[in-house]
């Protein structure tokens, strides 16, 4: 077992060249259409056929490959990879569960493919990646808003869910044409590949996930939930990290060009004219040249969203130079705002002059991070700072835009991990186990023949279980387990088969030598044994008793069957073979067989440990001669008291004395013995007993038969 290749090593292969294959038609289907500028998405084909022939994880590994390849001609490509995902999900669900040979089962997979691949892509498209440039489809969806009213929104997923059913119409047919060419041995072998064992049918699949759902948290849900938390948690912060790092990538960039524009336009500002600035505004020498200076600087800094002059003064802000903005009108020279919250730690240093590091603040201007460089005149004085407002609400809304679209692109990537982390675990853990535990509790529990237990044995070693690593091993050792077990029970069931003989052979014994001294029980015990076989079959077979009728019961009492009389060894001949009718003593003396029986069966029993035959054999001597009315002896046992293997040894009993000759009578016609059982059903015998036994009367017949030659 340990040097042999997988059984379908082929298959795997066929596999791994059928995903690739589907790569790279997908791939020039998608190279071909953006080349043409065609408004179709022919990226889909390949992971249609991958998808329908080797099942869900290869269609997901050719939907992101295909996607990510794609992206060196389109670069808005890894952001729909999460749409050919959905597309090779639904296939593999669509294909399990339906036929594609039948023309209305694939119109409702064109039809269901559609309506995944425009709805998933319009949105991702609408909301994210932005509207097609195919001008035909903005034109229809123009059309479709003017002439309906409906939202334009609307009308775009409407459009491209059309598009997309005459996309994958062409798609689908060209799949089911692929398929058509490949021989169906082929397909056998790449839809098998995927297995580390012997391949499942469907109704053993259902049975290992039923044996999953008896559980209380089954290996597949663990794996499951392990690997849904480590992607999700991954994937959370994976992006997490991102957002933090290119916020503040993209904030320290934007800080460092406001530190620089602040820095440029102190550097133009003349610090001598700002209080002329301040008193005459536009009308000051140099002011305007000023301010078209500062307007080419903030134009010239990347993310400078306000740039301004101001002098800080106890009453307020006092704005020299304020630029106009898109959001906003410029101050006029000399308007004075009051202090934002923010800025009052700040204050002290602002009033000396001095440098300030750059102050976040969310008030008047929004949520921005604000500069401030101090302009000096000619004797060294701070007279007024410049300020530089960055955006953190365009950052924001910026990197959240980036986030987006670095989670469409994660997710195909992290619902690949997640799929290839399931499909490995069935693969090699969850089937496997499954497989040998079905075939174990077969094996271990089941209490059959031989050959059952042979063929139980050849079914564990078939699952041919080759994952390479320990579910192999402990497959292994099972069989090998397995194996010696089945070998040992052979053996022992050859030794206890031998026992049995043995001891038959010495029951036989036994009761011929008590037999030999009753001159007129000629092949009593062998009948009597017989009858009691016939009577437990027929009460088995009536459902009578059937808490107690076990297989074991059943061997006890027809291998004590020949010991009921055992007691008579104790019976002194003249009592034993009297011809004529006993006296009261001689009665008295008879019917001391049960107890004698009874003793030397407990005798018997001491010396042998556990449950065995003996204990039956005993219960048939002691009772066999109570009555149900309770009338019998020795103990005047009644009803269901009496133990049930001593109530069928009753009749059987009875019926044999009564069809046999002895030397005090001839033997009865056959009618007159079963008339006489009858009318002691329910008063000496059990009436089941009675019932069962006139029901069986061919194959008491062919017993009489056999032994009373005149009858």
């Amino acid at each position: 077992m340990k040097d042999r290749l997988p059984v379908n090593n082929s298959g795997v292969w066929l596999r791994r060249y059928l995903v690739a294959g589907g790569i790279a038609l997908n791939v020039i289907l998608a190279f071909v259409e953006h080349l043409l500028d065609l408004p179709l998405y022919m990226d889909t084909v390949g992971t249609v056929v991958v998808a329908t022939l080797g099942g869900l994880y290869p269609g997901i590994v050719t939907a992101v490959c295909t996607n990510a390849l794609c992206l060196f001609f389109n670069p808005d490509a890894p952001y729909f990879v999460l749409v050919n995902i959905l597309i090779a999900i639904y296939t593999a669900w669509f294909v399990r569960k339906h036929t594609l040979k039948k023309i209305l089962n694939v119109i409702l997979f064109i039809l269901g493919i559609a309506l995944i691949s425009g709805l998933s892509s319009g949105l991702i498209q609408w909301f994210f990646v932005g509207k097609t440039d195919y001008p035909v489809v903005l034109e229809t969806v123009n059309a479709i808003t003017i002439s309906s009213g409906i939202g334009e929104s609307y009308a775009f997923i409407f459009v491209l869910i059309i598009l997309n059913i005459i996309d994958k119409g062409f798609s689908i047919g060209l799949s089911v044409l692929v398929m058509h060419y490949i021989p169906e041995e082929k397909k056998d072998e790449i839809r098998d590949g995927c297995w580390k064992q012997k391949p499942l049918s469907s109704g053993e699949i259902e049975a290992s996930n039923k044996l999953s759902r008896k559980v209380h948290y089954s290996l597949r849900t663990r794996i499951t939930l392990i690997l849904m938390v480590v992607s999700l948690g991954l994937t959370l912060i994976i992006t997490f990290v991102g957002m933090r790092l290119v916020f503040n990538n993209e904030k320290a960039e934007k800080t460092k060009n406001a530190w620089n524009a602040a820095k440029f336009a102190a550097s133009v500002i003349d610090g001598d004219r700002v209080g002329d600035y301040l008193e005459n505004g536009f009308n000051a020498e140099g002011y305007e040249e000023t301010r078209d200076m500062l307007y080419k600087i903030r134009e010239g800094a990347s993310g400078v969203l306000y740039l301004y002059a101001v002098k800080i003064q106890e009453d307020g802000c006092h704005f020299v130079f304020d630029l106009e903005a898109e959001d906003s009108e410029a101050l006029e020279p000399g308007t004075v705002v009051e202090f934002e919250e923010a800025f009052y730690p700040y204050l002290p240093a602002l009033f000396a002059g001095e440098m300030i590091e750059p102050i976040e603040s969310d008030d008047t201007s929004g949520w921005v991070q604000t500069v401030y460089y101090p302009v000096y005149n000619s004797a060294g004085k701070c007279v007024c700072y410049v300020g530089c407002d960055v955006s953190l609400q365009y950052m924001a809304g910026y990197v959240r835009d980036f986030v987006v679209r670095a989670l469409l692109i994660l997710s195909g990537f992290m619902i690949l991990v997640f799929a290839y982390g399931l499909w490995t675990s069935e693969m090699n853990i969850v089937y496997p186990i499954s497989s040998i535990a079905a075939c174990a509790n077969s094996l271990f529990f089941n209490d059959s023949d031989q050959e059952s237990l042979d063929e139980n044995v050849k079914k564990l070693r078939s699952l041919d279980i080759h994952t390479g690593d320990e579910t192999e091993v402990l497959y292994q050792s099972i069989c090998n387990l397995a194996l010696g077990m089945a070998e040992q029970t052979r053996d022992v069931r050859r030794f206890a088969e031998g026992t049995a003989k043995m001891q038959s052979g010495l029951i036989i014994t036994m009761a011929d030598m008590v037999e030999s001294r009753d001159s007129d029980t000629g092949a009593h015990v062998q009948k009597t044994a017989a009858y009691v076989k016939i009577i437990l079959e027929g009460l088995e077979k009536k459902g009578y008793y059937s808490e107690k009728l076990t297989p074991k019961f059943k061997s006890d009492a027809v291998m004590s069957a020949p010991l009921h009389d055992v007691g008579k060894i104790n019976i002194p001949d003249a009592v034993l073979n009297k011809p004529g009718k006993l006296t009261d003593e001689e009665y008295e003396i008879m019917k001391t067989h049960t107890t004698a029986g009874k003793k030397i069966l407990e005798n018997a029993i001491s010396t042998v440990q556990g449950e065995n035959y003996l204990k039956e054999a005993r219960n048939m001597a002691a009772y066999h001669h109570e009555r149900w009315d309770g009338k019998g002896y020795p103990e005047g046992l009644h009803g269901e008291v009496i133990p049930l293997s001593a109530r069928i040894m009753a009749v059987a009993d009875v019926f044999d004395a009564l069809t046999s000759p002895r030397v005090y009578k001839p033997a009865f016609p056959l009618e007159k013995a079963l008339s006489i059982l009858t009318d002691g059903a329910g008063k000496a015998f059990d009436p089941k007993v009675v019932e069962v036994f006139m029901e069986s009367l061919p194959e008491v017949k062919a017993i009489l038969k056999k032994y009373n030659q005149n009858l």
